[in-house]
């Protein structure tokens, strides 16, 4: 349904009539694929590790004080290809919390906590929101993350638009996604669901409202996962700590070098590839009466290749069809089961081909904002938006 030019085509009625059973989609994929093996998943995780301490030691010999040009350019470098080979890690405690890593919950949670702590993310308390965001996929009133903004709330926006202009507002948008997306959603949930959850009612979140990822209190969580939130906070002090230890003893200085510069990037990569995986300009988001759970996974997810970085981050972009549909399905195994769900989506199935930066640009500047809430909607671009 998805090419390189991105051409603007809803599904018919017809298209969401063939679109598979889940129970369809499921025996079209080999039963091998939905196996979970964590010595596999060790193994993956001892890989990225090797990776990640090559080039910490290859870093640990630059000169960090009183640097020549070749230095900044040296750290600069580091902290790009350290943050992609993180990012591995990332993508493994995002499966952990999934339950694809192993079939013991347990031991996805142990491994998942340590991995997503030691990159500042709160483990359970993300686990539950990233879960939302599964169950609730181009949800236009309880999605969760990259929700579109709506023709009234992007008023402001345009303003911004006509002053700096297309491209620079495209700039903008890459910069504030990528520097700013991931702590801004974790502190104040930006992007995430307009409706507080069942516990509070299904109501619209009141203005002022902050639905943050670290207080146990916070409106996100039901009071069931509070205690789980703590723990996900205290694991992030604790982790504070320790790197306040280790800039006792090698410097404050030297030590954001090696471990700030880098996290700058993985926060970068995981919030391209959520952003680029459900916004195109012929990929619909709807509201509450059109939605189903199966066309969000299935219709409202879209594949894309990364070249080297699939093999850095395990594809965790060019399978997410698949792992939207079946989210326990291993990184290893989801090749073969995308291949199976390809012939078996057909024209549903959304892949696009474009160079992945070529692809963030033309997003940036044309998927912006939709009319509303209610019925199927596409985005819109800011160019051509219409005040009423």
């Amino acid at each position: 349904m998805c090419n390189s030019k991105a051409a603007k085509a809803a599904p018919t009625v017809a298209e969401k009539k063939e679109l598979p059973s889940l129970a369809d989609l499921r025996a079209c994929i080999p039963k091998h694929c939905f196996e979970r093996n964590p010595l596999t998943g060790l193994y993956y995780i001892a890989r990225d590790g090797v990776v990640i301490t090559l080039l910490g030691l290859l870093a640990w010999q630059l000169p960090y004080e009183n640097m020549p040009l070749w230095a900044y350019a040296a750290w600069g470098a580091y902290a790009f290809w350290q943050g992609t080979a993180l990012t591995g890690w990332w993508v493994i405690a995002h499966e952990c919390g999934h339950g694809a890593f192993s079939p013991s919950q347990n031991l996805n949670d142990f491994v998942g906590f340590i991995l997503h702590t030691m990159l500042y993310v709160p483990y359970f308390s993300w686990q539950y929101s990233h879960a939302k965001h599964h169950s609730k996929t181009n949800h236009l009133l309880d999605g969760e993350t990259h929700v579109p903004s709506t023709k009234k709330g992007f008023k402001a926006y345009k303003k911004v638009h006509d002053v700096i202009g297309d491209d620079a507002f495209a700039a903008l948008q890459v910069v504030l996604h990528l520097l700013l997306g991931w702590p801004m959603y974790l502190l104040m949930n930006a992007t995430g669901s307009r409706r507080l959850n069942k516990e509070f009612g299904n109501k619209r979140i009141p203005k002022g409202e902050v639905l943050d990822h670290f207080r146990p209190n916070s409106k996100l969580f039901p009071a069931t996962w509070r205690f789980r939130v703590l723990l996900s906070s205290v694991g992030l002090v604790a982790w504070t700590a320790f790197l306040c230890y280790v800039a006792s003893n090698i410097g404050a200085w030297r030590m954001s070098l090696m471990y700030f510069g880098p996290y700058l990037w993985v926060n970068s990569w995981l919030v391209l590839y959520t952003w680029l995986q459900h916004t195109e300009e012929n990929i619909p988001h709807w509201g509450e009466k059109e939605w189903t759970w199966l066309k969000g996974a299935a219709i409202g997810t879209i594949d894309r290749e990364y070249g080297i970085f699939d093999w850095f981050h395990h594809d965790i972009g060019s399978t997410h069809v698949c792992h939207h549909i079946f989210s326990k399905i291993p990184h290893y195994h989801a090749h073969e089961a995308t291949r199976a769900l390809k012939k078996k989506l057909g024209k549903l199935y959304n892949h696009n081909g474009e160079y992945w930066v070529k692809s963030m640009w033309r997003v940036a500047k044309t998927c912006h904002y939709v009319d509303g809430v209610d019925g199927q909607q596409f985005y819109q671009s800011a160019k051509h938006f219409k005040r009423d």
